[in-house]
C-alpha cells in the first residue's frame, strides 16, 4: 500500500482541536489543491468562504445544531456551489445563464464535493484533522445571509480544519461486496453482509462511547431516512435560482 492510499484509508472526522493556528499559507495551499480537482466542462463552480469572525462562527455553530467545533477549529470554510460567477461569464461571452437547470445544479454540487475532498486529502497529508459540517443546511438561508451569498450560490457544507487534539478509531465502512458490483447491480448477499456490518459498527460505537451508544448502521439509516430530512431545502434552492427544471 503506497502512502497516498494509506492516508486516504485512515480518514477520521476530528472534532477536537488544539489552540495551534492554521496559517493563511496552509489554507491557501489546501484550497488551491481543492481547485485542482476534476470539474465538469471546466465549470469551476466552487467558491470557498473562510469564516474568521468569532461571532459569525458561533452563529453558524448554533445553526448547525450546536456543533462547537465550528467555533474551536483552527479554520472554518464554507464550500459553496456557485453559478453566479458562471452567469457573469455568460454575460461576458454574449449569452445569458439559462437559470434553473437541474443538470447545472448537479454539476455545480458535484464540483464542490470533488474540490472539497481534494482539499481534505491535502489537509490530512499536512497533519491536520477535518470535519465536514452538513448541519449548515439546517438553516441555509441564515447561513447565506451571514456570508452575503448572491443568487445562484448556495452553501453545500462547512469544513472544520485544525491540529487534532484527539485520535479516534477509524469508523468501519460497509464491506466491499456491498458497494462494488460487477457488470450489473446484484444485491444477492447484501442483507447478510449488512447484518455482519451492523454488528461490527455496533462494537465500534460501544468502544468509542464506553457503552453509551449501542446501535447499528441499519438503525442509523432508519432514523435518518425514515422521516423527512430538511424539507426546506427545495424552497430555499428555488429561491436562489435553482428551480430544477
Amino acid at each position: 500500500m503506497n502512502p497516498t492510499i494509506q492516508l486516504l484509508q485512515e480518514h477520521r472526522s476530528i472534532r477536537k482541536y488544539t489552540d495551534q493556528a492554521v496559517s493563511d499559507e496552509m489554507i491557501e495551499t489546501i484550497v488551491q489543491t481543492g481547485m485542482a480537482a476534476a470539474t465538469s466542462s471546466n465549470l469551476q463552480a466552487t467558491t470557498v468562504v473562510r469564516v474568521r469572525q468569532p461571532a459569525t462562527r458561533a452563529a453558524i455553530a448554533t445553526l448547525a445544531g450546536g456543533q462547537t467545533h465550528v467555533s474551536t477549529a483552527g479554520a472554518f470554510l464554507v464550500w459553496c456551489a456557485d453559478l453566479h460567477r458562471s452567469a457573469l461569464a455568460c454575460d461576458i461571452g454574449g449569452e445569458k445563464l439559462e437559470a434553473g437547470m437541474t443538470e447545472h445544479f448537479i454539476i455545480a454540487t458535484v464540483d464542490v464535493a470533488l474540490a472539497a475532498q481534494n482539499a481534505v486529502a491535502a489537509a490530512e497529508s499536512l497533519g491536520l484533522g477535518i470535519c465536514y459540517i452538513g448541519g449548515i443546511r439546517n438553516d441555509p438561508q441564515k447561513v447565506a445571509d451571514l456570508l452575503k451569498l448572491p443568487d445562484q450560490v448556495y452553501p453545500v457544507f462547512g469544513l472544520c480544519l485544525g491540529w487534532p487534539a484527539q485520535d479516534p478509531e477509524r469508523k468501519p465502512r460497509l464491506p466491499l461486496s456491498v458497494t462494488l458490483k460487477e457488470e450489473a447491480y446484484d444485491a444477492t448477499g447484501d442483507q447478510q453482509a449488512i447484518d455482519g456490518y451492523d454488528e461490527k459498527l455496533k462494537t465500534y460505537y460501544r468502544n468509542r462511547t464506553q457503552g453509551k451508544v449501542n446501535r447499528t448502521w441499519s438503525e442509523d439509516m432508519a432514523r435518518l431516512l425514515g422521516k423527512e430530512s430538511r424539507p426546506h431545502m427545495r424552497t430555499f434552492l428555488a429561491g436562489r435560482g435553482f428551480t430544477m427544471r
